[in-house]
C-alpha cells in the first residue's frame, strides 16, 4: 500500500523568519511545512548562509539585476529542494540505530498508520531474513514532507522598473508567484492567504504548472486558506473558471490564530467545519462543473470525475484531545499546528531573545492589536525588542519606523506615492492632522493610539533567523516583533521534535496545566471580547454597523447552541467548565443585544 503522506498534521506559515527554513529542518521526517516567500530580502540573506552551510558556491543576487526578485525567491526554493533531498537521502540511507535518525523518522509517526504498524513489526520480529524485507518496504514507503510555500494576497504593491513605470506582472505577490511556479519544487503546494486578490488569482492562467498532470496528480498544488465556507465556494469557483483546480481549503479561525487575524461576522469553528463536513461533496461537484469545462475550452484532456479537496483545519489546538476531535467527527485530512512549534528549535527559527520571552509568556501578553500597517488586526506579543524601540522613538518625540522594505506601503491620505502608515514620514503627517481636527478627546486619545502602535513588521518579522544565524541581514536594524497566538500561554518550556510529535499524537503531554480553556470555548471568548472592542471604539454606529452588530450576536448564538448539542450528544467531554463558558458567553452576548437594540 502506497504511504503518500506520513503525518497528519502540518506546520503552517508563521512571520516571515519564523518557519523560513523549516522545510530543511522538518520535510526529511516526513512533515510538511510552509515558507513566506514575499520577502525576498530575507530569502537572499538565507540562501547565503545555507549555500555556505552546506559548501555550496554562493553568487549574490543584486537588486541591480533584471528580475532580481524573481530569481532570489527562485533560488532559495531550490536550495530548499536540493537540502530537502540530500537530507532525506542521508537519513533513508542511514541504519535503524537506536537513535538514528531512521528510527527517529519512525518514531514520530501516528501510532494508527500503516507504515507505523510496519515499523512495529519491524522491531518485534526475531526472524533476520523478514526483518531484512521490513527494512527494505520501509524505507521504499518513506516520503519527505512537502515544501509549500505561502503569499499572503494583500501585500501586492507594484514595482517601477529603471525607466519609473510600472512594469507588467512585476508586483509583489505576482513575482513570488511566477519564482515558484518557476521553481524546481515538486509535490509542493501554494497557500493563498488573506483573501481574493482577482490579479493575482488571472496571473496563474499563465503557469502550466498548476496544471494536473493526472487525475489527483499536481506538480504545485492550490491551496487557499479560508475563514469560512462562503470564501471557499467564492475563490474555488473564481479560480475553476480558469481551469485551476484548489486542491485544499485550509480553514483557519478567525481569531484563534496568530499573526494577522480576519475575523468572520460570528460565524464559530465548530458549525464552520460541520458545514464543510456537510458540503464537502457539494463544493467538489460544483467547483469541477466550472472546472472541467474550462480544462477543456484549454485544449487539455478533461476528467471524469472531480480530482479530490482536503479540507484541513488551523488555529488554536493545543491537545491531542482535539486534534482527535478534528479528524474523528469533522473527518479533516489534516490539522496545522503552529505556534506550539515556536518553542521546538528543531522546527522554526526564533532567536534567544525572543524565545525566552515566549517561554515565559501569559495570557495577558498576547493582545489583539493595531501594529499592522495593512489596517487587519493583530495578535502580538508584547514585551519584544521591535515594541521597545516602538515607544522608545514615541517618547524621544520621533515616531515612526525608517521603511526600508516597503512591502506594506499603501496608503495616499498625504502623498501621491503610497506609504507605509509605520513609516516615520505617514506618522509625523497624520499626527499633525489629528493634533489640528479638534476632535473630542476620547476620539482623538483613540486615533491617536492607533496611528503610534503601528510597527515595521516586514523588519519584525524577518529579523528572528538573520539574529539567530548571526548573518547580515539590514544595517542598525534588529528589533523582532512575534505573532503568536493566544495559545502560546499554554506551552512553557522547549521542545523536540520528538517530543512535539509524541504530544500531537497524545504519548505524552506538553501542557501541565489543567485549566486552559477549550480550542472552541477560547475562540468564542475572543469573539466576545472582539465584539466588545468593536461596540467600544464605535460609540455612533450607524444603521449598517448595528444591522452587522446584530447578525454578528445572533451567529454567536447559534454557535451556542450548536456547542451545547455537541456536549448533549457527547462528541465533546461534557465537562462543567465547558457549561459554564457557554452559559457565561450566552448572558454577555444577549446583554449586549439589550444594550444595542432595545
Amino acid at each position: 500500500m502506497q504511504i503518500s503522506l506520513p503525518h497528519n498534521f502540518h506546520i503552517p506559515v508563521m512571520g516571515l523568519a519564523y518557519s523560513i527554513d523549516s522545510p530543511i529542518k522538518v520535510a526529511c521526517y516526513g512533515i510538511n511545512s510552509a515558507i513566506s516567500i514575499i520577502e525576498d530580502n530575507l530569502l537572499e540573506t538565507m540562501r547565503k548562509h545555507y549555500s555556505q552551510k552546506y559548501g555550496e558556491n554562493y553568487t549574490p543576487i543584486s537588486t541591480k539585476e533584471t528580475d532580481y526578485r524573481v530569481k532570489r525567491i527562485t533560488n532559495y526554493l531550490n536550495l530548499v529542494q536540493r537540502t530537502v533531498n540530500t537530507e532525506f537521502e542521508r537519513i533513508k540511507n542511514s541504519t535503524f540505530d537506536l537513535s538514528s535518525d531512521l528510527t527517529k523518522y519512525f518514531e514520530m509517526l501516528p501510532d494508527t498508520g500503516e507504515l507505523k504498524k510496519m515499523f512495529h513489526r519491524f522491531l518485534q520480529t526475531e526472524n533476520l531474513s523478514e526483518r531484512d524485507e521490513l527494512e527494505q518496504q520501509l524505507k521504499e514507503k518513506m516520503v519527505p514532507g512537502a515544501v509549500e510555500v505561502n503569499i499572503m494576497t494583500k501585500v501586492d504593491k507594484d514595482n517601477p522598473g529603471k525607466d519609473k513605470a510600472i512594469a507588467p506582472n512585476s508586483s509583489d505577490a505576482l513575482t513570488a508567484l511566477r519564482a515558484y511556479a518557476t521553481s524546481e519544487l515538486k509535490n509542493s503546494a501554494i497557500i493563498f492567504s488573506a483573501g481574493l486578490n482577482p490579479r493575482l488569482f488571472n496571473y496563474m492562467e499563465e503557469f502550466k504548472e498548476f496544471d494536473a498532470t493526472g487525475w489527483g496528480k499536481f506538480d504545485k498544488k492550490v491551496v487557499i486558506k479560508v475563514s469560512d465556507y462562503r470564501s471557499a465556494l467564492i475563490q474555488g469557483k473564481y479560480l475553476a473558471k480558469k481551469g485551476i483546480w484548489v486542491s485544499e481549503f485550509r480553514i483557519e479561525s478567525g481569531l484563534n490564530c496568530g499573526g494577522h487575524v480576519f475575523a468572520t461576522q460570528g460565524l464559530l469553528m465548530g458549525p464552520i467545519l460541520n458545514e464543510f463536513k456537510e458540503k464537502k461533496e457539494e463544493l467538489k461537484e460544483s467547483l469541477f462543473s466550472l472546472y472541467n469545462p474550462a480544462i477543456i475550452a484549454k485544449g487539455q484532456e478533461g476528467f471524469s470525475e472531480p480530482h479530490p479537496i482536503k479540507i484541513t483545519v488551523q488555529g488554536g489546538i493545543g491537545t491531542s484531545e482535539e486534534n482527535n476531535l478534528l479528524f474523528t467527527h469533522y473527518k479533516v485530512d489534516s490539522t496545522g499546528w503552529g505556534t506550539p512549534f515556536l518553542l521546538c528549535p528543531e522546527a522554526t527559527t526564533v532567536d534567544d531573545e525572543t524565545l525566552s520571552l515566549l517561554l515565559n509568556s501569559k495570557e495577558k501578553d498576547v493582545i489583539r492589536s493595531q501594529s499592522s500597517p495593512l489596517g487587519v488586526g493583530f495578535n502580538y506579543l508584547k514585551g519584544t525588542s521591535a515594541e521597545t524601540e516602538r515607544l522608545n522613538r514615541i517618547q524621544k518625540g520621533a515616531p515612526g519606523s525608517p521603511c526600508t522594505e516597503k512591502f506594506l506601503i499603501s496608503n495616499t491620505e498625504f502623498t501621491k506615492e503610497p506609504i507605509c502608515t509605520a513609516s516615520k514620514k505617514y506618522q509625523k503627517l497624520k499626527l499633525k492632522q489629528l493634533e489640528e481636527s479638534k476632535l473630542p478627546e476620547n476620539e482623538y486619545q483613540q486615533q491617536r493610539e492607533d496611528v503610534l502602535s503601528k510597527e515595521c513588521l516586514c523588519v519584525g518579522l524577518s529579523n528572528a533567523a538573520p539574529l539567530n544565524y548571526k548573518v547580515p541581514f539590514l544595517k542598525k536594524q534588529q528589533a523582532v516583533t512575534i505573532c503568536p497566538s493566544p495559545n502560546i500561554a499554554n506551552f512553557s518550556k522547549l521542545s523536540t521534535l520528538k517530543e512535539m510529535t509524541d504530544h500531537i499524537y497524545g504519548r505524552s503531554g506538553l501542557i501541565k496545566e489543567s485549566n486552559r480553556p477549550h480550542m472552541f470555548v477560547k475562540e468564542l471568548d475572543l469573539y466576545i471580547d472582539y465584539l466588545a472592542e468593536q461596540v467600544q471604539r464605535t460609540p455612533n454606529p450607524d444603521k449598517r454597523t448595528l444591522k452587522n452588530w446584530k447578525a454578528f450576536c445572533n451567529n454567536i448564538l447559534e454557535g451556542i447552541d450548536y456547542y451545547r448539542k455537541l456536549l448533549k450528544n457527547k462528541v465533546v467531554e461534557n465537562t462543567s467548565d465547558f457549561n459554564k463558558a457557554l452559559d457565561n458567553a450566552e448572558n454577555t452576548i444577549l446583554k449586549t443585544k439589550s444594550y444595542l437594540f432595545e
